[in-house]
This record gives structure tokens, sequence and C-alpha cells, in this order.
């Protein structure tokens, strides 16, 4: 007897591959004068006014790091159902604008032209209430810290194993050569961590979702920020488990982040005050 097991798989409620479709646009930047390589995976059922979650990579990587070593992300995609943005953000840009280097206009790019180009090209839905923006590594660090400066764009943001205070590390990872020496610049070190920015939140502004691994190195600048959250009563979440610095932590964690995001994008909005 011969099976047909393509009949076989929908019965039984598998697919044979994943239905999310992943494009690779480049994306212009006229704040920057080049196009940046930007990874879109979009949800077979997304249908209309879809939310979107911009996906930022970490310290040496690029815009393909998510999709390529977390093929979960795809399913994560249709079972959520709203897109997933993931835009390179440079070589150790830390997603900052940098006064007079034109290489270094992340955070414009982010929060302002590549967002307008993703609604202008996709079915997505242009209310901040379905838009959220998180990232690993130097990208957790990127997305609370362009979050926090934008409110008007995002409504939620997350952190998985980021590097949520960046002065503990003056010697590391490009920083000093973005805001110079921090013996020397303090205070602009001070005005790019997001240690420093817990009192630009505004209250019922941002919904805060913010893990990592009890290994880390960054573990410790974790427990900080949030214990500098409780104190000023600013309501996140803080999700910490076993692991490092490394993909195998991160593609566990991309799981309780997505399912974040999926809740606060389906949060029932409050009736206007009469």
């Amino acid at each position: 007897m011969k099976i047909n097991f393509t009949i076989l798989f929908f019965l039984l409620g598998f697919s044979l591959s994943f239905a999310a479709k992943v494009d690779t646009l480049s994306v212009p930047s006229a704040a920057m004068g080049k196009s940046i390589k930007t990874v879109v995976i979009t949800p077979e059922k997304g249908g209309n006014n879809m939310p979107v979650l911009y996906l930022l990579h970490g310290y040496s990587g690029d815009y393909g790091n998510w999709v390529n070593k977390v093929p979960a992300l795809k399913a994560l995609v249709d079972q959520y159902g709203y897109m997933v943005v993931c835009p390179d953000g440079g070589y150790g840009s830390w997603y900052w604008d940098i006064a007079g280097n034109k290489d270094y206009q992340y955070e414009t790019f982010v929060s302002k032209e590549l967002v307008n180009h993703i609604d202008g090209k996709y079915n997505t839905s242009k209310e901040r209430t379905k838009r959220g923006i998180t990232g690993l590594s130097m990208g957790g660090h990127g997305a609370l810290y362009l979050a926090i400066r934008h409110q008007d764009v995002f409504s939620a943001a997350g952190s998985t194993a980021g590097g949520v205070d960046i002065r503990p590390f003056p010697n590391n990872w490009e920083m000093a050569s973005r805001l110079g020496s921090y013996a020397d610049n303090p205070e602009k070190w001070n005005q790019h961590t997001v240690m420093e920015m817990t009192h630009l939140i505004k209250p019922k502004s941002l919904e805060i979702f913010i893990d990592c691994g009890v290994e880390d190195f960054f573990y410790g600048v974790n427990e900080k920020l949030h214990e500098k959250l409780q104190y000023m009563n600013i309501p996140h979440r803080y999700l910490t488990m076993p692991g490092a610095h490394n993909w195998d932590y991160w593609s566990k964690s991309i799981h309780y982040q997505m399912a974040f995001f999926h809740e606060v994008f389906h949060k029932p909005t409050e009736p206007a005050k009469k």
C-alpha cells in the first residue's frame, strides 16, 4: 500500500517546512548614506495590521544571525502571527548615533528610517502599541536604549543577556572608539548607558522584559538593573535561567521573549477617559 506522506503529515498536524517567509532587504539610510541589510520574517497568516518586533543582534554579529542561528524563529513567527525584523547594526555600533561620524547613525536608522520603510512596504500596524524591540547582548542594551529614547515609536522593550550597563567594561567592544575613553568622558558614557536612563521611562509607557543566564558575564549588571527598576517602582519582568553568553542560551530565551511580545501586542486597550 502506498502512503501519501504529505496527506499523512497534514492529518497529523505537522508541517513539512516552515511557512513563514524570509526576505532580505537593502534598506536605504539617508543618515548614513548607504543601504543596510535587513532580514524580515513574515508569518504565513499575518494578514493586515501586523504587529512588528525589531530583533537586534550582538557585537560582531549581523542581520542574518538570528534567522541562521535559531531556525525555530521561523516557527515562532508563524505561531504568534507577528513580523520579526532583524537589521544589521554594524560592527560595535551599540545602536547609537555618534556625532560627526556618518557611518554610525544607527539610532536614527533603526528607530526612524527602518520603521518607516517597513511600515511603507508591509501590511503592518502603525500603532506604537503593536511595535516592540528586543535583542541580545549589545542588541539587548540597544533595544532598551532605543525604546527609552523613542517611547513614541515603541511600546515594549526586551533584552536578553544585555550589556545593560556599559561602564564596567570601559575597554571592551569598540565603545571607547565611539564615546571616547570613560576616564575622560564619564558624562557621555552615563548618557549612553541604559542604567542611567531609567528616569526617562514615563509611567505606563513601556512594557519591559529582561532575561539573562546566571553564568553570563553580564549577569551582574542585569541584576543591578532589575534592582534599580524595582527601587524606582518601574514595572517590568525579569527572568534568570541557567546559561552563559552563547547561542545555546539565546536560542532558548527567544521563546520567552516572543511569548512576552505576543502578550503585549494582544493586550486589551484601555477605553478612553470621558
